[in-house]
């Protein structure tokens, strides 16, 4: 009888994946991935932002009973409320997990909810980030929607990426343009953030999201006026990336 092989890291399951799916399309490796042993259980991560639909939808149809998981900081406008609501229920998504931070930590961390106004990092931390990294302890991966074209830092992001050394980041939309998903929502007649139309193409927390003027970067409403441009869930290398590059929502 052979011996028991000790479990191969983090690193060597990413490795293993994306040459198993390195010639795959995002529909393919989600259809396939989620069934794959070196993935293990895998969760949706959703902001239900601008662009958050292309990847639900996906998901609904492929895989309708993959967990998907909502940060809802209490600080959201009332609009991503009501859409998170509305994509629910209109893709039938079966396993929506609505997360927020314990009130006691953010009763003691931000008591009269004006944190963001001089640390948006502890802001996001308390009210984003920990319920995040809670809900996550479950799972051995995670679905996102980072893609190349974002940012220089994410040029050679891959399908699969090691988060440390304990869970897999999936991107299926690594490849994708923004043209491909400007396509995707339209073909596929699906509905739109309703602030999208009102200047707002990226979107996060209400107090901290103002609209974009026609030719500046679609980030620009995000966090204007200081140098943070993510909220801090996404890493590079294992590393938080606070501050330091453009970065999209989750999904």
């Amino acid at each position: 009888m052979p011996l028991d092989l000790p479990p191969r890291s983090v690193a060597e399951r990413v490795a293993a994946l994306n040459a198993r799916y390195k010639h795959h399309a995002a529909t393919a490796v989600l259809e396939h991935a989620l069934k794959d042993a070196d993935l293990g259980r895998v969760a949706l991560v959703s902001s239900f932002g601008a662009e958050s639909v292309v990847l639900l939808h996906l998901v609904s149809v492929i895989a309708p009973e993959t967990p998907v998981i909502f940060v809802d900081t209490r600080m959201l406008f009332a609009e991503t409320l009501e859409y998170q609501r509305q994509l629910a229920d209109q893709l039938h998504l079966c396993d929506v997990r609505i997360i927020r931070a314990a009130q006691p930590r953010v009763a003691f961390e931000d008591p009269d909810a004006t944190l963001h106004q001089f640390n948006t990092d502890a802001c996001c931390g308390v009210r984003k980030i920990e319920p995040l990294e809670r809900a996550l302890s479950k799972f051995d991966g995670w679905i996102t929607g980072r893609k190349r074209y974002q940012a220089a830092t994410r040029s050679d992001v891959e399908f699969f990426e090691a988060e440390g050394d304990h869970r897999i980041k999936v991107n299926p939309l690594a490849h994708w343009g923004r043209e491909d998903l400007e396509d995707y929502i339209v073909n596929n007649r699906l509905p739109r953030h309703p602030l999208v139309a009102k200047g707002y193409p990226s979107i996060g927390c209400a107090v901290c999201t103002s609209p974009v003027r026609p030719g500046e970067d679609p980030r620009a409403g995000r966090w204007r006026g200081a140098a943070k441009t993510e909220c801090g869930i996404h890493y590079i290398n294992g590393k938080p990336t606070r501050g330091t590059a453009p970065q999209e929502d989750a999904a």
